[in-house]
């Protein structure tokens, strides 16, 4: 079976094609290349345009796609500014961002992101850099522990989760994903052990990959290297991240505070294509179960002096 036939299949499609407005000689950007499915449907739109495809995982750079406009490269999306002016770009047409893991990361035992299969305690979708999650759990200190919790998964209990985990590695090393399950689950409430244990396994997994630095850096580099009238296009599956990139496209900052001109007017970078999210349909969530917690949002890159729409020469 190719890597591709096990790569999830890609959400909101059609949204996010139509939401990037192609440009058949324009240059775009997949952030999330995965199993090539979104760069696939771009590709479909570009005549002589490029497209210029990230995603840090091994196994996707065996899954690319035979056509001499794609160039894949092998990096983080934080990285995205210094990659495109090594491909000849400064400036692109369009962006799109389809965060997360795939299923197809999380049905792999060995890479360790879910708490459905025993195996290492790994979770990098890059493995070949940083600190695993079994690193995290045998050397954070109590407080950095309590923090990942709360900040990254919302668990309930961060404090008492951070001391069971400092108790259980006075005994013994953390190597496996039975091991946190175990614990998380004497942590968890009644009738709600799957949620703990995908509020913990989440923490972990963001807190390993720096998840929220990287959307920080990409919507930062996004102002600077889209064209006025380019789209950013990001599809999101938990709330931190969902507030984030909203409160970006609302106010150019991640705070939600829209600063003013002299005048009075809005100074923000983009212009908010719907004012809430577009959600998956009832017939695709049938299809596609991972879709049920997607959010996808579109801005697009206007000019911060232009924000009544006149054009300043």
């Amino acid at each position: 079976m190719m890597v591709s036939d096990r790569y999830h299949t890609p959400v909101l499609l059609h949204d996010c094609i139509n939401g990037l407005e192609i440009n058949k000689d324009g240059d775009y950007v997949d952030v999330t290349y995965g199993g090539g499915g979104h760069s696939r449907e771009i590709l479909k739109g570009l005549e002589s345009g490029r497209l210029i495809a990230f995603d840090q995982d091994a196994d996707a750079q065996s899954n690319k796609i035979d056509d001499d406009r794609l160039t894949l490269v092998k990096a983080n999306f934080k990285f995205l500014k210094k990659n495109l002016r090594l491909n000849g770009l400064r400036v692109v047409d369009g962006i799109l961002g389809d965060l997360g893991v795939s299923s197809y990361q999380f049905d792999e035992a060995e890479r360790g992101f879910s708490f459905r299969f025993e195996g290492p305690l790994d979770m990098r979708m890059n493995q070949q850099v940083g600190p695993t999650a079994a690193d995290i759990l045998n050397s954070y200190s109590f407080e950095d522990l309590a923090s990942v919790f709360r900040r990254y998964g919302e668990v309930p209990n961060p404090g008492k989760l951070a001391k069971a985990v400092i108790d259980f590695r006075q005994e013994e090393s953390f190597k496996d994903t039975l091991q946190l399950k175990n614990l998380s689950l004497s942590m968890a409430t009644f009738k709600k052990e799957k949620q703990y244990l995908s509020k913990v396994f989440q923490a972990l997994r963001i807190e390993v990959n720096e998840e929220m630095r990287a959307l920080e850096e990409l919507l930062l580099q996004s102002v600077e290297l889209l064209r006025v009238g380019g789209r950013l296009v990001i599809i999101s599956y938990h709330s931190l991240e969902d507030r984030m990139v909203k409160n970006f496209f609302r106010s150019g900052n991640f705070e939600g505070r829209v600063g003013k001109d002299f005048y009075g007017n809005d100074i923000k970078p983009f212009r908010a294509i719907s004012s809430k999210a577009i959600k998956a349909t009832v017939e695709e969530i049938e299809r596609n179960p991972r879709a049920r917690s997607a959010r996808l949002r579109i801005g697009e890159r206007i000019n911060e002096q232009t924000q009544k729409g006149k054009k300043i020469n």
